[in-house]
């Protein structure tokens, strides 16, 4: 099934501790933005790529789109004070004609084609899906650095991106946000707020956001362990 995939990109991954934005540290001689763009570039099934830009680096990931030449087409969209408004600056621009949009992490570079196939199918059947792995630390809840209660870890999920939705509802959770002046964590959240159904996709441990500069340790052992493995 064709798609159109919102990749943010405009934060300025503070928890880096990097003088700018993460997404341009290099893994293996190449930006982290480019190893994500790589995962939707060469997909058939990706009609549409719509970046969301800070506008003071716009000049720079236009030039780093041009130089890919990728045979899917790459839209820049100017990004807003939050990822959520971010996101929303792409929705007004998805097409009419395009049933499934997924809005993905430029900070996650290893997702899988499979994968992103299995979101599809699981999102076109029920109106929304997102990747997540089971939590395999136990979880505490505490108040004032003291234990107040053990969650049970069987019923939770660590979230990942992408998240894939119809294009209709993705509007509508949008849109209703918006006019509501709420600010969720993700853009599952927002159509949870519309009681609607998400499901789960069950995806893998190596999905990784780079966050800190701990994780681009991790980043490295994936890109490692990966040499010479095809996801296709």
């Amino acid at each position: 099934m064709k798609y159109e995939v919102i990749i943010p990109a405009a934060g300025q991954g503070k928890r880096m501790k990097a003088d700018r934005n993460k997404l341009w540290i290099e893994l293996e001689g190449e930006p982290i933005i480019s190893h994500t763009l790589r995962q939707f570039g060469a997909d058939e099934n990706c009609k549409r790529i719509l970046l969301v830009v800070n506008p003071s680096e716009e000049s720079d990931f236009q030039v780093l789109s041009e130089n890919w030449q990728l045979p899917v087409p790459i839209e820049l969209i100017h990004g807003g004070s939050e990822r959520q408004y971010s996101v929303k600056n792409a929705v007004d621009s998805l097409t009419d004609e395009t049933e499934i949009a997924l809005v993905h992490d430029g900070a996650r570079p290893f997702i899988t084609r499979p994968l992103i196939e299995k979101l599809i199918k699981d999102a076109a059947e029920h109106g929304a899906s997102v990747l997540a792995v089971p939590v395999k630390d136990t979880i505490k809840q505490a108040e004032d650095s003291f234990i107040t209660k053990t969650i049970e870890r069987s019923s939770l999920w660590a979230i990942q991106t992408p998240q894939a939705f119809r294009v209709s509802i993705l509007k509508r959770a949008h849109s209703k946000a918006q006019e509501d002046g709420f600010l969720g964590t993700d853009d599952a959240s927002l159509v949870e707020r519309l009681c609607m159904p998400v499901a789960i996709t069950e995806g893998n441990y190596d999905n990784i956001k780079i966050t800190t500069p701990e994780d681009l340790y991790f980043a490295k052992a994936i890109l490692e362990k990966n040499k010479g493995v095809q996801h296709d």
